[in-house]
């Protein structure tokens, strides 16, 4: 074989080599198996477990239930303020550190769920509708300077009546939710070292 060969084929026949043990027919056939998913279900089949961001996520959302191989019950909607309360009660009870997710966080969990092919297998029972995170919002309004009645005792420059949600049905991500709304709610915690 000529050197010039040799050296222009070295990378592009490790890739058709590469691409060819990846193919799913010539892994049943040689045995080797695919990488491990990203996401898992737990033991129990309750918690889908991401392995590469460590956290846990309930398969079901907040008022259901995971029971017979499926999510039972009504999801249950909250205010941002009592979705805060519900992560640190359940912290509390079992001693693990719930909260709401990032809006990142939850944005790539739906994403994670699709690309896998297996959004209603691995989620249930989910309504396309808002979701509460833990991202929070705060709103500066513009203040004029110049004008003595919008600065002075009891006067805030900064308003906090808002909070960041996700939209399960398109994962748009929106940071002017009024706090007061009542939206689905799904806790994550971390998942321990390894």
């Amino acid at each position: 074989m000529p050197p010039a060969f040799s050296f222009w084929c070295r990378p592009l026949c490790l890739l058709a080599a590469l691409t060819a043990l990846s193919s799913p027919q010539l892994r049943a056939q040689t045995g080797a198996t695919a990488a491990p998913a990203q996401l898992q279900l737990s033991d129990d089949g309750s918690e889908v477990r991401d392995l590469r961001a460590r956290l846990a996520w309930p398969r079901c959302l907040q008022g259901m239930e995971w029971r017979n191989q499926r999510c039972e019950g009504m999801p249950e909607r909250l205010s941002f303020g009592q979705a805060q309360k519900l992560a640190q009660s359940k912290h509390r009870e079992d001693g693990l550190r719930w909260r709401l997710p990032r809006a990142k966080e939850l944005q790539r969990l739906r994403q994670n769920a699709a690309l896998a092919g297996e959004r209603a297998a691995l989620l249930p029972a989910v309504p396309g509708d808002w979701h509460w995170t833990g991202t929070a919002a705060v709103n500066a309004a513009p203040v004029n300077q110049y004008s003595y009645e919008q600065t002075g005792p009891g006067k805030s420059r900064l308003s906090a009546q808002q909070a960041w949600a996700v939209d399960w049905a398109t994962g748009k991500a929106s940071g002017e939710m009024g706090r007061g709304n009542t939206l689905l709610v799904r806790l994550v915690r971390p998942l321990p070292a390894p």
